[in-house]
């Protein structure tokens, strides 16, 4: 009877009272929970250092995992609705004339339409932006831009723009691994790796060149080889190489028969190859600038010009539409003649110059590898016609003006070589390519400077460009890598006991409060040689005034832990301060000093 009246009574106040007593599952989730913050933390503290070699092959692995599968998204995005279009990855021959026409325009209309919705900065996508990114922003990509890169890049290809994926694959692959790092909330110089992991891991998993994609990430995008840097990005390229072989298998994107150099008798004419190309990547950057100089303000005017000019190109010749890559292929195997090489090569210039500079989200590296082969290919074939004893096959003058093409435009000779090289699958390659290469380089260099195009047309859009050896030092390390974590918080104002505190817990820097905030850093041995002068004659209750007291003081200003040693020199020099105390945000608005750094440990750091 007891237990009918007071039972549900017991366990009513059980039942309300639970939630009040800690389980054992939920102490064991508490604990999970702090080692997991722990472990974070202490990756992060590693990732300051430029030998933190474990901790950067974990993001380059992440980053190619990463990069892989949204590069793998981003074409099954073009390609599907392609196929359904053309009836082929990219058969805009196929097309009857008003198709062709219309197709492109439409595509600009959209993209007119798209863009007028957007801010200016949140227009910019690419590989210049990644770039001007990388050098004032350190690495620190948006989400925004991104999404409008995701969208409107594959606007332009299902529409035939005239223009390559690789521009959008490479801003993407850098934009997730940027993203990655800062939802990790790491310091800004494993971010600056992170994007170069991404970068490469892009062209790899779009050509299933993972050498070429470590060589052009440090050639065009990092524009520095380390040690600490390459680790990941290997890494990063291997393992969205992989992932993409996975989706598409293990086939290069192009159908490249074998290729081999005939006779040494070739040399000469190879050389004349490579000063051509040279010279048509010359044309190719001249016709760049002129077009961006003259470029309309108007968004929706760019859109228009650009794709106009495309359908009308497309509409002579077919070819120029969308990748082209069918039509390289078609080169490769010497089924071209003549005339539609020609016409093809020159088209393409004219209609990818237009659109990249008109501002359509999509890159140029397609571009440059289209118009090499063309070139290559009518070069090669007026040699074949005029020597068909001494010529090599139309394949190798094919795959020869692509790298040299690549090359002479992006000033990454060691980046086209290396492409060369894993597309052919052949080391046969790598006497003819070198010679054209780099033949093709030196020309490309007398006529318009060693700068790569992403280069030269951040400087025609007055985007300022920042790099030099010290710069590059300073940025592979974090202010976590040099800053003292050996100091003490105190008031302006102590007493003889406050004092006396101070220096039993032995800290080498005091940081001393001014009103709100820190104002200045002073070594404790100062404020110790000052207790122990007997003409002090402190009192234990009178107080002692730091700033008066015999002392070298530094004044300070904040900045952030993730920040890198270059962000931390140009805060010395912006602020007139002599050194910096490094904030740590654990919540908004929320912020703990960690470490202090002085200008001479900067120095130090690249003066070693």
């Amino acid at each position: 009877m007891y237990a009918e009246r007071h039972g549900n009574k017991s366990g009513a106040w059980r039942d309300r009272n639970r939630s009040r007593i800690p389980s054992a599952s939920t102490g064991l989730r508490s604990t999970m929970l702090n080692r997991l913050l722990s472990a974070l933390s202490t990756f992060q503290r590693r990732l300051a250092h430029v030998d933190s070699v474990p901790q950067f092959a974990l993001l380059g692995i992440a980053s190619g995992a990463l990069t892989g599968l949204v590069i793998i998204l981003f074409r099954k995005v073009v390609e599907v609705p392609l196929l359904l279009l053309t009836g082929g990855p990219e058969n805009f021959e196929g097309l009857d004339h008003i198709q062709r026409f219309t197709l492109p325009i439409a595509g600009a209309i959209a993209l007119a339409i798209l863009f007028s919705f957007l801010k200016l900065e949140d227009r910019r996508v690419g590989v210049v932006h990644l770039i001007e990114r990388l050098g004032r922003f350190h690495g620190h990509l948006p989400l925004r831009n991104a999404i409008v890169q995701f969208v409107a890049g594959s606007l332009a290809l299902l529409s035939g723009q005239s223009l390559g994926r690789e521009g959008p694959a490479i801003h993407l692959g850098a934009a997730g691994s940027s993203l990655l790092g800062q939802a990790l909330h790491l310091p800004n110089n494993s971010i600056r790796v992170l994007v170069g992991c991404g970068a490469a891991a892009a062209i790899s998993a779009s050509f299933n060149t993972p050498i070429a994609g470590v060589i052009f990430s440090m050639e065009v995008i990092l524009m520095e080889y380390t040690f600490a840097g390459f680790i990941p990005v290997i890494l990063a390229a291997v393992t969205a190489a992989v992932i993409s072989q996975i989706a598409y298998g293990n086939v290069a994107a192009f159908d490249v028969p074998v290729v081999a150099m005939h006779s040494l008798l070739d040399v000469p004419f190879l050389i004349v190859l490579g000063i051509a190309i040279g010279l048509l990547a010359v044309a190719f950057g001249r016709l760049v600038e002129w077009v961006t100089r003259h470029a309309p303000a108007a968004i929706w005017q760019r859109m228009l010009i650009a794709g106009t000019t495309t359908a009308v190109i497309g509409l002579a010749v077919p070819e120029v539409l969308g990748v082209g890559y069918d039509t390289v292929n078609l080169a490769l195997v010497g089924e071209l003649s003549v005339y539609i090489l020609a016409a093809a090569c020159l088209a393409k210039l004219l209609a990818s110059a237009t659109g990249v500079d008109m501002g359509m989200p999509a890159g140029l590296i397609g571009p440059t590898l289209f118009t090499g082969a063309t070139a290559g290919g009518l070069i090669g074939t007026i040699g074949i016609t005029l020597a068909p004893q001494l010529a090599s096959s139309m394949s190798l003058y094919v795959m020869l003006g692509m790298g040299a093409m690549m090359g002479a435009v992006l000033q990454a000779p060691l980046a086209a070589l290396m492409a060369i090289v894993e597309l052919t699958h052949s080391p046969i390659v790598i006497l003819p390519a070198m010679l054209v290469i780099v033949t093709a380089c030196i020309t490309a260099n007398q006529f318009s400077g060693s700068a790569s195009i992403f280069i030269q047309q951040m400087t025609w859009l007055g985007i300022e460009f920042r790099q030099n050896p010290i710069s590059m030092v300073l940025n592979r390390a974090s202010m976590e890598s040099i800053m003292s974590r050996s100091f003490a918080r105190t008031p302006q104002s102590i007493t003889r006991a406050e004092a006396d505190k101070l220096l039993t817990d032995h800290p080498v820097w005091l940081l001393v409060q001014v009103g709100d905030r820190p104002g200045f850093i002073m070594r404790t041995e100062d404020l110790a040689n000052h207790l122990a002068d007997k003409s002090s004659g402190a009192a234990e209750d009178d107080p002692i005034d730091l700033a008066n007291i015999p002392a070298t003081r530094k004044d300070v200003a904040p900045i952030l832990r993730q920040a890198t040693l270059m962000e931390a020199m140009e805060r010395l020099d912006s602020t007139g301060m002599q050194a910096l105390y490094i904030n740590r945000i654990s919540a908004p608005m929320l912020g703990s000093v960690v470490g202090i750094a002085t200008r001479e440990d900067i120095e130090s750091f690249y003066q070693t």
